[in-house]
């Protein structure tokens, strides 16, 4: 992105649109939906959709003393009558924000902002006659910059795995980027996840645990190889139910969401990433189907489900 871009007709510098509140360098909601070509109402609700995604240390709300000493130092546009207070974004905020405003835009205008607080970062390190409060975060920065610089490059790494692959295989050692995948397929369904895998423990349910809000899950496992009680007793307590069934039928790992979509998975989850195995999504609609059908005779036979009383379709 250039230096300078354009908001409500005026041409106006991405480092101006940097403000410092509470000791932070943060940008407004209204306009980082500028930026992003959307309405700030329609950017915050796709924010508060992910709220899980954005703590307080990335973004929070400004006191109405807050807002009225930041309206004094606009210059560039007039706030037009807001009538609510505004969220403030800090540069890992900002960063989160590709994770939620999925598109090319998004990616490009997120880099863009992140080249802007660097360099007001340097800006700062090179100005002498800043406030008291710009030389305390001066020093704050000077202190944490490397912890920072490789926090965002794992940060956009993670961005960059969110866009799911129809295959890739993972080689010895890359359990991070294994899990990473893993988890952002779990997050694409919308109604249940079934996952076959003879051998499952707490670190499978960890994946599974990424799933969105109120999605069922189901697992096909082999028999006496389940998880601990406790495990299990946890994972229902803070994510719902857990359908299981016992069956030898299945040598491969496929995970299968909302019915429609599977992918088969060469490795056990608790182990990928540990040695190498691929990971390939099956396009053909009726091997999908066939694979389905054959998981939900499992949950059919009383002899092999675990847990009658639950049902994941």
């Amino acid at each position: 992105m250039n230096d300078f871009v354009e908001l409500a007709g005026v041409k106006v510098e991405l480092r101006s649109l940097i403000y410092t509140v509470r000791g932070q360098q943060v940008m407004l909601d209204r306009d980082l939906a500028a930026l992003y070509g959307v309405e700030t109402k329609a950017f915050n609700q796709a924010v508060k959709r992910n709220e899980g995604r954005f703590p307080s240390r990335f973004r929070f709300r400004l006191t109405a003393s807050e807002a009225e000493n930041l309206r004094s130092q606009i210059v560039t546009s007039s706030w037009g009558g807001t009538r609510y207070l505004p969220y403030a974004f800090t540069e890992q905020g900002v960063a989160m924000l590709s994770a939620v405003l999925r598109s090319d835009r998004a990616i490009e205008v997120s880099i863009g902002i992140m080249d802007a607080f660097v360099e007001m970062r340097r800006s700062i390190m090179r100005s002498a006659g800043l406030s008291q409060r710009m030389s305390a975060l001066e020093g704050r920065q000077l202190e944490h910059e490397r912890v920072s610089d490789e926090r965002f490059e794992k940060i956009f790494g993670y961005l960059e795995a969110s866009a799911v692959p129809t295959q890739r295989i993972f080689y010895e050692g890359e359990t991070f980027d294994a899990f990473v995948l893993l988890s952002s397929i779990v997050r694409k369904a919308e109604e249940e996840i079934v996952l076959v895998d003879g051998y499952i423990d707490a670190a499978t349910l960890n994946v599974l645990a990424k799933k969105k809000e109120n999605v069922r899950c189901a697992v096909v496992t082999y028999p006496g190889r389940g998880f601990a009680k406790e495990d299990l007793a946890a994972f229902e307590w803070q994510h719902g139910p857990l359908a299981v069934a016992e069956s030898r039928s299945f040598h491969d790992r496929f995970l299968v969401l909302d019915g429609r979509e599977a992918y088969h998975v060469g490795a056990s989850l608790k182990d990928a990433g540990k040695r190498a195995f691929a990971l390939s999504r099956l396009e053909d609609p009726a091997m999908v189907a066939n694979l389905v059908a054959r998981i939900e005779g499992l949950f059919d036979d009383p002899e092999r489900k675990k847990t009658p009383s639950c049902r994941p379709f």
